[in-house]
């Protein structure tokens, strides 16, 4: 408290000295080492006898001979510390990904109206169409996840083949013509299929009938005119799990490594053969009878009582005013068994002692229209990733916030 001034900023001096000696020492050459340590023993001596002056001209020669030992040293500028920074928040960013907390974009209408999918939304005017002004195309995006696209034929088009071109949290379907051009369409395969002007290129407008003979479009023939609204962008938590079992009930998350997508044979849900990861809603555990009598879902013999699976078989409407369509069986052939209507699917714990072995029955909300553990099965415990957690955007779908 009474300690001068002078002699506080000297101490410090000196400890801030022996911190750079013992961080650099691998990195100085002897000499400096060696003469950095003389200057403390002067500056220390100086200190001793409360020379103000000494300590002064000592402190100076000792900060100097520390400055200029690592002279090849050069203070980084404003641009290499911004990329360090940035690097330093992308590191942070993928370890939280990676244990914690986990993006989702749902691509596919499985869990309508529960959590929304991408949908295409065609304008069907017949003189052209514009879209809003960038002002309005702003509002949009940010707030209800809604993009505008007007796509025309430059010249005469025959369609080659359409392809599930997603990656990461976008969703996009390519269409190849003939003569090697491509456009490109921010939805799934199913939704971009389902558009007016594409399903048109497809033989009675099924595309399990193959292409109709070409050209499919003719020059200035719009492709894709309107807007496409995204998908529920949700965080997916990745601790939950490794403490608990997933609940009968919850919207989860979980990847398709082991899980036969392709061997469906469901033309209409191929955008959904081809991603790596589902979101569904477990309905079943370990040891539990699963049995569909449409709208119900019988769980052990008796209706199911977690409420949100009531929601599903009551065919109730959302805040929005989407039905919803209740529990359906697959067409006779389509599902795990021969036939799946009536009859009942019983989910058991291969080796007990084994979690990995751990199996769980995942339905989507949206029955008729979601590949799920009625087409091949049921989700193995090392398929888990964790709970849908939160919505965060688009802000106006109705599903901002805790997903329930």
């Amino acid at each position: 408290m009474f300690t001068p001034r002078w002699k506080k900023e000297a101490l410090l001096l000196l400890k801030a000295s022996k911190k750079f000696l013992n961080y650099k020492r691998d990195l100085l050459a002897e000499d400096r080492i060696g003469e950095i340590t003389s200057r403390q023993v002067d500056l220390r001596a100086a200190i001793k006898k409360k020379d103000r002056d000494a300590v002064n001209e000592t402190s100076k020669q000792l900060r100097n001979t520390c400055e200029k030992s690592l002279a090849h040293y050069r203070q980084p500028d404003w641009l290499a510390e911004n990329i360090e920074v940035f690097w330093v928040a992308i590191v942070v960013a993928l370890g939280i990904r990676a244990f914690f907390l986990q993006p989702f974009r749902i691509p596919t209408g499985s869990m309508q109206p529960s959590l929304n999918g991408i949908v295409a939304t065609e304008t069907h005017q017949q003189d052209g169409w514009e879209k809003p002004w960038f002002g309005q195309q702003g509002f949009d995006f940010l707030f209800k996840g809604r993009s505008y696209h007007n796509v025309v034929a430059q010249r005469d088009l025959t369609v080659k083949n359409m392809k599930d071109t997603s990656f990461f949290l976008f969703s996009s379907t390519t269409i190849f013509f003939t003569d090697g051009s491509k456009v490109k369409i921010g939805c799934p395969q199913n939704e971009a299929a389902g558009i007016e002007t594409i399903r048109q290129i497809f033989a009675g407008g099924d595309p399990r009938r193959g292409l109709r003979p070409g050209p499919h479009f003719r020059k200035g023939d719009p492709i894709f005119q309107g807007y496409l609204t995204s998908g529920d962008l949700v965080l997916v938590d990745k601790v939950s799990y490794h403490f608990r079992d997933p609940k009968r009930g919850e919207s989860f998350v979980f990847d398709t490594r082991g899980i036969d997508t392709q061997g469906v044979g469901k033309q209409a849900m191929s955008s959904q053969q081809g991603g790596t990861h589902y979101i569904k809603r477990c309905v079943g555990v370990p040891g539990d009878t699963i049995q569909i009598k449409e709208p119900d879902l019988y769980i052990n013999g008796a209706l199911a009582k977690e409420k949100t699976l009531q929601r599903v078989a009551s065919q109730v409407k959302d805040s929005k005013g989407y039905p919803y369509t209740g529990y359906t069986n697959p067409p006779s052939g389509r599902g795990q068994t021969t036939q799946f209507s009536n009859e009942e699917y019983t989910i058991t714990m291969q080796e007990p002692e084994n979690n990995n072995y751990r199996e769980f029955f995942a339905l989507g909300d949206n029955s008729p229209n979601s590949l799920d553990s009625r087409f091949w099965g049921s989700v193995k415990q090392h398929n888990l990733v964790g709970p849908a957690f939160l919505a965060l955007w688009p802000f106006t779908s109705g599903h901002w916030g805790l997903i329930k």
